[in-house]
C-alpha cells in the first residue's frame, strides 16, 4: 500500500501537470527572473538565539482542518510583529488547504523571507516558487533521490534561494549532510506514517554538523517545546499548528524566540 508520503505526491504530480499546461515553464522562468533578488534566508536563521519560522496553516493529513485563514497576509504580518525570522506558507492544496496565492498575499505583505513549503519534486516547482516571491524552498529527501535532490539543490542555490532540507530519520540525514545542505530541517513527524516522534529531532542534531542551520520541525506545542530543542541543538524551530490555534500567534512567536535565549 502506498505511503501518505506517496499519496500525497501523486496528488501533487496531478495539479502539476494542471498549472504546467497553463503556464509553460519559459513564461515561468522569465516571471522568476523579473523578482526582485532572493532575502537570504539562511542568514535570517542564523542569526543569534532561536529563530522560529512561522507558518501560515489551514490543515494537515494528520489532523484535518486546524483553523479559517480568511486573510494569511494579516497573519503574517502578527508573525513579523512577534519576531519571526521567516514565514512558512503551505501551497499543496488537496491535503493543507493551501495555494500560491495565500504565497502570494503573504509576499506582498512582508519583507521576511519566504518559505514555500510544498512536496518539491520537479524543478518546475523550484521556478515556480521563485517566480512567486519565495525566498525558502522545501526539500523532503523522503520523496526524493540523490540525483533528483542534488539537481534541485543546485537549482535553488542558482536562483540565490536558500533550500530547507529535510530529513526524518538517520539514513536521510546522512544523505542530506553528504550531499552538501547547509539547513537541515529535522521533521519529528514521519511523513510515510505520519506518526510523531518528539525525540527524533534530539537523535538526529548529532549528526548534523555545527556548520549547518538545524531546523526542529512538527510536534512543537509551545516556549516549553521551544526551550527544550534549543537546548538539545536548535538554531530555528518551524511552527504551524500551535500558532495558528493558539489565539495570538505574536505572543506565541515571541514566547518561543525568547524561549532559546537560556539555552
Amino acid at each position: 500500500m502506498p505511503s501518505v508520503l506517496d499519496q500525497i505526491i501523486d496528488g501533487v504530480r496531478d495539479d502539476l501537470s494542471t498549472r504546467q499546461q497553463d503556464t509553460p515553464l519559459e513564461q515561468l522562468q522569465r516571471l522568476a527572473e523579473a523578482q526582485p533578488a532572493a532575502r537570504d534566508g539562511e542568514g535570517a536563521l542564523r542569526a543569534p538565539g532561536l529563530s522560529v519560522i512561522a507558518e501560515v496553516k489551514r490543515s494537515s493529513p494528520s489532523k484535518g482542518a486546524l483553523a479559517d485563514i480568511p486573510d494569511p497576509a494579516e497573519l503574517a504580518t502578527r508573525y513579523a510583529a512577534g519576531g519571526a525570522s521567516a514565514v512558512s506558507v503551505l501551497t499543496e492544496a488537496r491535503r493543507f488547504g493551501g495555494s500560491l496565492a495565500d504565497l502570494d498575499a503573504v509576499r506582498a505583505a512582508i519583507d521576511l523571507p519566504v518559505l514555500r513549503k510544498d512536496f518539491v519534486v520537479t524543478p518546475y516547482q523550484v521556478w515556480e516558487a521563485r517566480a512567486h516571491g519565495a525566498d525558502i524552498i522545501l526539500l523532503i529527501v523522503a520523496a526524493l533521490d540523490d540525483v533528483a535532490l542534488r539537481e534541485l539543490m543546485a537549482l535553488t542555490r542558482q536562483l540565490g534561494m536558500t533550500a530547507l532540507v529535510e530529513v526524518h530519520d538517520e539514513v536521510e540525514t546522512t544523505r542530506a549532510v553528504d550531499l552538501g545542505a547547509s539547513v537541515i530541517g529535522v521533521n519529528n513527524r514521519n511523513l510515510k506514517t505520519l506518526d510523531v516522534d518528539p525525540e527524533t529531532f534530539s537523535r538526529l542534531a548529532p549528526l548534523v554538523p555545527e556548520t549547518c542551520v538545524r531546523v526542529a520541525e512538527s510536534g512543537i506545542r509551545d516556549h516549553e517545546d521551544a526551550a527544550m530543542l534549543a537546548r538539545a541543538g536548535a538554531d530555528a524551530v518551524l511552527v504551524g499548528e500551535a500558532l495558528v490555534t493558539g489565539g495570538d500567534p505574536s505572543a506565541a512567536v515571541d514566547a518561543m524566540r525568547s524561549a532559546g535565549v537560556a539555552r
